[in-house]
């Protein structure tokens, strides 16, 4: 197993989250992109507005390192037309993956309709352009029931418009790592979390995104059955080393 193929190195903090300038913050992007590029990691996942300095920087290096952004970061109460906004001006830019926060808020509130819509047009948008679509279900934020039942709704959403060639190119993905928690609870993916995921989210791929911090807990993830890991420490696990990172 190359663990480095399954790897989203992920930095998505604005400046004023990292304590930055904004060309300081530029810069740690830019280190995060090249990190990638040298390492061979799956995918790099930066902020919209990165995405076509990325482009640029994996194109120069002949690297096949792909770029994923996310839209609707990080609370995913925006509306679909500003989501879906967002994904085309990223398609644009040269994006290969398209994060969506899926309106986790709105499903509490019991407005299916609404989280249906979306994941139905963030989805074809993305399919269209023959791109990876993700939907972040943002797990800390649920009950174990909430997860069931979203990830299921994702499911037959998809199942129910696209082709089954296409299922392998929608995922539902844990978390988007901005989330707070109180009394130091996970703010990502866990073990009993991503089961849910996968018994109830299959046959799409999923993605367990933060909490992940040693390669030993990324194969654990690989041989549940996730097809990508999100994480801001990409190379210290690839490396075997364990990270203190929240995300």
């Amino acid at each position: 197993m190359n663990i480095k193929h399954y790897l989203d190195s992920t930095y998505l903090k604005t400046p004023e989250q990292a304590g930055l300038s904004v060309e300081e913050n530029t810069k740690v992007v830019q280190g995060f992109i090249q990190e990638a590029i040298d390492e061979g990691f799956k995918l790099i996942m930066i902020r919209p507005d990165m995405v076509a300095m990325a482009r640029k920087m994996i194109s120069k290096a002949n690297s096949m390192v792909t770029i994923g952004t996310v839209i609707g970061f990080h609370e995913g109460t925006y509306s679909l037309e500003d989501k879906l906004t967002e994904a085309k001006k990223a398609i644009e830019d040269g994006a290969d993956d398209l994060d969506f926060v899926c309106n986790y808020e709105a499903f509490k509130r019991g407005e299916i309709d609404v989280v249906k819509k979306e994941v139905l047009e963030g989805t074809k948008l993305g399919l269209e352009h023959h791109k990876i679509v993700k939907w972040i279900i943002e797990v800390a934020a649920l009950s174990n029931d909430q997860i069931i039942q979203i990830s299921s709704l994702i499911k037959k959403v998809v199942m129910s418009n696209f082709k089954e060639e296409c299922y392998h190119s929608v995922y539902v993905k844990s978390s988007t790592g901005f989330y707070k928690t109180e009394n130091g609870l996970p703010n990502g993916a866990t073990v009993p979390t991503i089961i849910m995921m996968l018994e109830n989210g299959s046959p799409l791929s999923i993605k367990a995104a933060g909490g992940v911090r040693t390669y030993d807990e990324a194969v654990e993830m690989i041989n549940l059955g996730v097809k990508r890991i999100g994480t801001s420490s990409a190379k210290a696990i690839a490396n075997g080393q364990t990270t203190n990172s929240d995300y």
